[in-house]
């Protein structure tokens, strides 16, 4: 492929805009192992490969924009965190981070039980072949028909989101004739160090039933004295991306607290404690993620430390980790379409896709990496903003990053770390039609969910 030289924006060596972006890196072809899957590597070539597989076959076979899922970096990280917190705890993986019926049943085999919070995500689940006592069941308005669907197939636990459902929920499990596990959602007043649409656990927002005023020690007592009810624990979820560990020891005091309370008002102590998830991972090479055995040894001393003060018996913790186990497993691989140098301020480098299968910039502001994977580059590095392809200014995929100067249309690039609430967030804005997901192991490449087709678009729309 020829190389014409264009006009370029700012280099390196320039007066930079103002922006989110740190210094250019020393190797433009070099990959942070941070923010890559396990597997990522350059051949001699300079071409990237992903389980022993170039991303240039990747395109030829499967097309791009599309999702490259490593996984047998998944599946270690799922182990990773089953073996940190061990037998005595529960890890849910959260399934609204990415789910399909391989992804189900990867998680069966590793032993992560599954977080759920719609009918769509349960049906996923159930005909994937989870067993229903290893799933539990989350969101903020679950309908009738879903609770009934949860009850009939039997969900492990139901989390209760407000008073209103603690009786839909009792009510259901009572015409059933059955005895509903459920834990309590509560929001214990900690703001998590996080943007304001992922931060859970503050009282203004939709989760939960406040600790404040009273009101969750009211939820409990209304689940004990229900005969479709039993109450196993009580549930907190304070933000996501979060590296803080400090958000989650406040939480679990409070949590805590309230265990005691209904120890000394009911003569119960709850068996169990669930923390949530919400642990970040990283995006960019500034991101310091934990690692699963550090966060199980901090939760567990929290917890333990917490328990022993309140003279209480240590409940059994579960957490939710979803971003943590798949987000850094897949990247994006996109192919370059334009090249448009603003003089003084940036390149904009257009890809085939955009916000339609990356929502997170524009919605939340996250930040992303982004690499030139077809080919290696000595050329000097130059100021980009990836863009996509809709019809929107803010159809932005990467805000600021710096990519080899002589990059051209036709080049492939990828981002990493778009495994968790890219595919699972992705949209159909301007009738584009949403990329597959190939799962990549050992030199062998299969879909495992496939590209949205032009027939599969118009069979919805039956005017």
């Amino acid at each position: 492929m020829s190389r014409s030289a264009h006009p370029a924006g700012p280099r390196h060596a320039d007066v930079l805009p103002e922006g989110h972006y740190s210094a250019p890196p020393a190797d433009l072809n070099a990959l942070d192992p941070k923010v890559w899957a396990q597997t990522v590597e350059r051949d001699e070539d300079g071409v990237v490969t992903v389980g022993g597989i170039t991303v240039t076959r990747l395109a030829e076979e499967y097309g791009t924009p599309a999702y490259v899922l490593d996984e047998a970096d998944f599946r270690s990280r799922a182990r990773a965190w089953r073996t940190a917190f061990g037998a005595d705890a529960d890890v849910f993986y959260a399934g609204k981070a990415f789910l399909s019926r391989a992804v189900v049943r990867w998680l069966d085999e590793e032993g992560l039980n599954l977080d759920v919070c719609s009918g769509g995500e349960l049906a996923t689940a159930l005909s994937a072949g989870m067993p229903a006592d290893r799933i539990a069941f989350h969101g903020n308005n679950k309908s009738p028909e879903e609770i009934e669907r949860a009850v009939r197939a039997g969900v492990g636990r139901i989390v209760l989101d407000s008073f209103q459902e603690i009786a839909r929920v009792a009510h259901i499990a009572q015409s059933l004739g059955v005895r509903q596990r459920v834990q309590i959602r509560i929001t214990v007043g900690v703001e998590a160090h996080t943007h304001e649409f992922i931060a859970t656990a503050h009282e203004d927002q939709k989760f939960g039933i406040p600790l404040a005023g009273g009101q969750a020690a009211e939820a409990v007592r209304r689940a004990l004295r229900l005969d479709g009810l039993e109450l196993i624990g009580i549930h907190s979820h304070i933000g996501s991306q979060i590296f803080d560990m400090s958000g989650f020891e406040v939480a679990a005091h409070r949590v805590v607290g309230l265990l005691k309370d209904i120890r000394d008002e009911h003569g119960v102590e709850l068996p169990e404690i669930d923390l949530g998830g919400g642990l970040g991972i990283a995006y960019t090479s500034d991101d310091d993620p934990r690692e699963p055995h550090e966060i199980a040894k901090a939760l567990t001393e929290i917890v333990t430390r917490e328990c022993e003060g309140a003279k209480l018996r240590t409940p059994r913790i579960s957490v939710e980790p979803g971003r943590a186990v798949v987000g850094p497993t897949a990247f994006t691989l996109y192919e370059v379409g334009t090249v448009k140098p603003l003089d003084g301020l940036r390149t904009y480098v257009s890809v085939d896709g955009g916000m339609s299968d990356n929502i997170r910039t524009a919605l939340y502001d996250a930040e992303y990496s982004v690499a030139l994977v077809s080919r290696a580059s000595d050329a000097e590095s130059m100021l980009v903003r990836v863009v996509g392809k809709h019809c929107e200014s803010g159809d932005i995929v990467v805000k600021d990053a710096f990519l080899p100067g002589d990059l051209a249309p036709g080049d492939l690039i990828a981002v990493p770390a778009t495994g968790a609430y890219c595919r699972s967030m992705a949209s159909n804005y301007n009738h584009v039609l949403r990329p597959p997901v190939v799962a990549v192991r050992d030199g062998e490449a299969r879909v495992i969910v496939r590209r949205e087709t032009e027939e599969d678009l118009l069979r919805l729309d039956v005017g």
